[in-house]
């Protein structure tokens, strides 16, 4: 079974109190589940900026914690 393409989301904003906060990462299947989340966060934020990086890297679904382990250590 092949794992659901997540792609990670760059985010440059402004918070309510007029904070800007550059490279900010969100995982999210598109950009609106991306987007939601950030806003959970960051409730009243200003997005500035949004960039797209798409990973090569996809888990198994049914990975082990050994899996996981060789994965970080590469």
């Amino acid at each position: 079974m092949q794992a659901p393409a997540i792609t990670k989301y760059g985010f440059r904003i402004r918070t309510r109190v007029g904070l800007v906060l550059d490279k900010l990462m969100i995982h999210g299947r598109d950009h609106e589940e991306a987007q939601r989340k950030l806003r959970q966060m960051y409730r009243d934020c200003e997005i500035l900026e949004c960039t797209a990086h798409h990973g090569s890297v996809r888990t198994p679904v049914n990975a082990t914690y050994d899996d996981v382990l060789r994965m970080i250590s590469r």
